[in-house]
């Protein structure tokens, strides 16, 4: 039997495997084994789609130009971020209802049952989409509004994607939500500056190099100076403090979507305990925590996390 009878091929579910294996490499858990088989479903759907996203907007896709084809696009199509991020809106679409056909790609068709079973919307989707379409466009922000705007587009949604996943969404969760996932996208920004800027992009705001007197050439040093480890003491603080904004998140609900939640806040918590302990020096690679590192700061969480109902 092939695809068209509802048999994906071999060489897709392995395709679709590289992509969902990559979930290891994360500042945080995505699935965890002690979460309910449902929520561990949803919560896999929904990382294979942003993951593919952003492969898609960072150039990081497999090569061979699988996933083109996936999206009815010819192979060569693989290497234009913006024709694929547009055929990977359609086959979204698609997902919610479109009228020529269920979802083409893997990962999406893995995350339709999950949309119909919780009601989830397009627009946090959409929002992940668009996020990798400014990418395209914008490589350097000026200031840290314009920085926080992008990710109410690129982190964000996730969040809020988890607590429709767990049937938990409430505006002041959401509000709490939106201080943690923006603060782990600037934690991983804050890591992967020397990578970034491999890539012509810049993520620290340029008001903040010109306050430490950093500049460009300044980044692309094997190692930081002075100026540089204090730009990114600034910014390690600003997102502790978003992070610590979130962390009542954490304490709001219950069992084992606590324990999801304080392995979220702990993961950033950790990573930004890395970036200190590496002298504020990002430029010779991303500090990384180590598992007890990690673990530590979970449970900190978890211990001083404020109850409310």
């Amino acid at each position: 039997m092939t695809a068209a009878h509802g048999i994906r091929p071999l060489s897709d579910t392995v395709h679709v495997s590289a992509t969902l294996d990559k979930a290891a490499a994360e500042n945080f858990p995505v699935a965890p084994a002690f979460l309910p088989r449902a929520w561990r479903d949803g919560l896999t759907a929904v990382y294979g789609y942003a993951r593919l996203v952003d492969d898609i907007g960072d150039g990081d896709l497999a090569p061979g130009g699988r996933d083109a084809v996936l999206l009815g696009l010819d192979p060569v199509a693989a290497d234009d971020r913006l024709a694929m991020l547009d055929a990977f809106e359609a086959d979204l679409r698609r997902v919610f209802g479109g009228t020529d056909g269920p979802p083409r790609h893997p990962l999406l068709l893995a995350l339709q049952p999950v949309v119909r079973a919780h009601g989830l919307t397009p627009e946090p989707f959409l929002g992940l989409i668009e996020a990798n379409r400014q990418d395209q466009r914008v490589t350097r922000y000026a200031t840290y509004g314009d920085l926080v705007g992008y990710c109410e587009l690129s982190a964000n949604p996730v969040g809020r994607l988890v607590l429709s996943l767990t049937g938990t969404s409430t505006p002041e969760r959401v509000r709490r939500s939106d201080a943690v996932c923006t603060a782990l996208q600037i934690v991983e920004h804050i890591q992967d500056v020397a990578e970034d800027l491999g890539n012509d992009r810049i993520y620290l705001p340029a008001e903040d190099m010109r306050r430490f007197h950093v500049s460009e050439a300044d980044l692309a040093a094997p190692s930081a100076g002075a100026s540089v480890r204090s730009l990114v003491a600034f910014e390690t603080e600003r997102a502790r403090e978003l992070l610590n904004e979130g962390t009542p998140l954490v304490g709001s609900v219950q069992g084992r979507l606590r324990l999801l939640l304080a392995g979220f806040v702990g993961g950033g918590r950790a990573a930004l305990r890395a970036v200190t302990a590496a002298g504020f020096d990002v430029l010779p690679g991303p500090p990384k925590p180590t598992k007890s590192g990690l673990l530590r700061e979970v449970a900190a969480v978890l211990r001083t996390a404020p109850r409310k109902g």
